[in-house]
């Protein structure tokens, strides 16, 4: 399917639907995520350990329901229905949030209604371009732009609303974003793809998969999994070093340390439009990168990035660091970030057989989960390690991550160009 008509830098209207909708679920996401350390050890008054842990845990289990979720959607429900439902279901997590007792059950709330709701969003994207369509490889950077968007707004509203009001009016207005997103993704179905007949997808299902094409998803998911144990620390100690380890004075005020968590996103949205236009003048020479080539770069400048505030950490010794240190940081992670996440997401999306859409972009999120268990278990060494040597052991981790997908380049990028030659 071909919509004819560009809304947001030249592509189809239910992209717009789809950026929005994802805009408002990362708003609600994010928002919940930026408080939810500092909640637990200064509100529940939870141990640092155990607190990285139910973080780690809470994130994992928020990436490994779309594994199942993934599946429903295709066989069962349909992607809309799922998204509907799951949309719900997270709102309603949010809301719980509120109330202490409720805490660990929220939590699981929230992870439920994500598996159904993850996998069957960015499933859509590829259904509203023609296989020919140049466009399409530039979609799921303009898509990811939505998630930080959403990523940058909530520290900002969430963020501030917890720390001065009350921690529990970040939660509500973290819930009032996910309804917004549902509200207009239901407006908004009439510019979407529309949902492949039952029976035509399980006819269609009975080719595709191939061994080849489960070898090279299998192991950019290994890849992912050990990157992700250094990256989630972003949401976890990165957050627990702005508050303990970094000078947050600006004159006489104090920056606000949920607002640091608002860069990253901020970054996303201005550096996205630039990377898209140097990767479309290499592709112009001929120099394009395969997808893996390009995520082992991105996972090499996240290293960098760690590498840098360890080497800070250790010359600062028992001082704090000037946190114009602390955003650099975030500037670098940031691109390393845009070079890898959307790629890896983009990568799995295309390489779905017919039939398999939510359920293929599931097997990404199944790489997110292993690598937010990894980063909790991560995450738990933070209060026996010094800051220094603990920034150095996150960029080995990155390191090691770019290393094995270059490695893994001649595997992956024969399946990659053939899965594009099918499609044309």
């Amino acid at each position: 399917m071909t919509a004819a008509t560009p809304t947001w830098f030249g592509q189809p209207r239910g992209l717009t639907i789809l950026f929005l909708t994802n805009m408002w679920e990362q708003f609600s996401y994010y928002g919940m995520r930026t408080l939810l350390v500092y909640y637990m050890t200064k509100q529940l008054l939870l141990g640092q350990q155990w607190s990285s842990f139910v973080y780690g845990t809470y994130t994992a289990c928020a990436y490994f329901t779309p594994i199942v979720g993934g599946v429903i959607a295709d066989r069962l429900l349909g992607r809309r229905r799922a998204i509907m439902i799951g949309g719900s279901i997270m709102a309603l997590g949010h809301f719980m949030m509120a109330s202490e007792p409720l805490f660990y059950v929220a939590l699981a709330t929230i992870a439920l209604g994500n598996g159904l709701f993850l996998p069957s969003l960015p499933s859509q994207i590829d259904s509203l371009y023609d296989a020919a369509d140049p466009r399409r490889g530039w979609a799921y950077n303009v898509y990811y732009v939505g998630v930080n968007v959403g990523g940058f707004l909530a520290p900002l509203i969430c963020g501030t609303l917890g720390e001065t009001l009350g921690w529990h009016w970040g939660f509500g207005a973290a819930g009032l974003g996910m309804v917004s997103g549902l509200i207009i993704y239901s407006w908004g179905r009439r510019y979407l793809p529309p949902e492949p007949a039952r029976e035509t997808a399980t006819r269609e299902k009975t080719r595709g998969f191939d061994g080849q094409m489960v070898a090279a998803l299998a192991a950019v998911a290994i890849a992912v999994t050990i990157f992700r144990g250094a990256y989630e620390q972003v949401g976890n100690t990165i957050a627990l070093w702005s508050d303990t380890g970094v000078d947050r004075s600006f004159g006489d005020v104090t920056i606000p340390m949920t607002w640091f968590q608002s860069l990253n996103s901020l970054f996303v949205m201005a550096f996205t439009p630039l990377l898209l236009l140097h990767w479309r003048r290499k592709a112009a020479k001929g120099l394009t990168d395969s997808a893996v080539r390009r995520m082992s770069k991105g996972a090499l400048i996240v290293a960098g990035a760690y590498a840098m505030i360890g080497a800070l950490s250790l010359q600062a010794g028992a001082d704090l660091v000037g946190w114009a240190w602390l955003a650099l940081f975030f500037v670098v992670l940031t691109v390393g970030e845009l070079y890898i996440l959307p790629t890896g997401l983009s990568l799995f999306a295309r390489l779905a057989p017919p039939g398999y859409g939510a359920t293929t972009v599931a097997a990404w999120f199944l790489a997110i989960f292993t690598g937010s268990m990894t980063a909790g278990l991560v995450g738990t060494l933070w209060s026996r390690m010094e800051p220094g040597p603990f920034f150095f052991l996150l960029a080995g981790i990155a390191g090691a991550a770019a290393l094995l997908l270059r490695l893994m380049d001649p595997l992956v990028t024969p399946v990659e160009m053939r899965g594009s030659a099918q499609k044309v």
